[in-house]
């Protein structure tokens, strides 16, 4: 199976950072078929890979279909407003959908969860996406464009990983922007450069695309990394940041 499929199925059975309550939404229950195609020939960047998989498993049932995809918004003068990811026609409720898909990895650091860029935190990104992404479809520049397509449902797919330090234990909140997280994607381990040592077991670093699924096959793991923050696994499977001791502050 190559990676490419087994991103497919790791979305298929992967739940959501938060506990599954509208507007989140889990394609665990969804009866979608095997991936089409083995190949994938766009951009390379894990959001856009990610974006394409999504399309494409809940296309692959008999409950959705595409109106519209990456559909960009703007205003009279020419901004942007946003691009809004998906309109799905749901063809068991004869309703349509916007759908929001986004895959993230988050660091907690004294209660806040930080991205590998620490620019990036969870509270800002959910909160972008809820009062922003996801009501750009309700937004007079959207319906002057669309006038047929009124009275969306809002959906967010958010999957990934959260990732803790057992080196520096802190408590773990239970909730974000007091929505609740779901326990059991707090399944990655982080650390800092001075903490490698701890760490005790060797490590295999994973391309962007990976990092959602791992490694099947292991070369030369690596060394102590200087300065920069790596994603790794080990070969059971545990996955780790090793972040710059500078980090979240540069």
């Amino acid at each position: 199976m190559t990676p490419y499929q087994r991103f497919y199925q790791w979305i298929a059975k992967t739940p959501s950072l938060f506990e599954s309550k509208p507007p989140f939404e889990s394609l665990q229950n969804l009866i979608s078929l095997p991936i089409r195609n083995s190949h994938y020939d766009g951009n390379p960047r894990l959001g856009f890979l990610y974006q394409h998989l999504c399309t494409d498993l809940l296309t692959s049932t008999s409950k959705y279909s595409v109106e519209l995809e990456e559909v960009q918004i703007n205003r009279e003068n020419g901004q942007t407003l946003g691009a809004i990811d998906l309109i799905l026609n749901n063809h068991q409720t004869q309703a349509q959908e916007h759908w929001e898909v986004a895959i993230k990895f988050y660091l907690l650091h004294h209660g806040t969860w930080f991205g590998p860029n620490a620019h990036d935190q969870l509270d800002k990104k959910l909160d972008r996406m809820l009062t922003h992404q996801l009501k750009m479809s309700d937004t007079a520049e959207f319906l002057t464009q669309y006038p047929h397509l009124t009275e969306l449902s809002e959906h967010l797919l958010l999957q990934g990983r959260l990732y803790i330090n057992p080196f520096s234990p802190e408590p773990i909140p239970d909730e974000c922007l007091g929505l609740k997280i779901n326990k059991s994607q707090i399944a990655g381990h982080w650390c800092y450069q001075s903490q490698w040592e701890q760490i005790g077991e060797l490590l295999y670093e994973l391309e962007k695309p990976l990092w959602a699924i791992g490694l099947k096959e292991f070369n030369e793991p690596i060394e102590k990394p200087n300065g920069r923050f790596v994603h790794a696994q080990t070969k059971e499977g545990q996955f780790w940041f090793v972040v710059p001791d500078s980090w979240p502050n540069e």
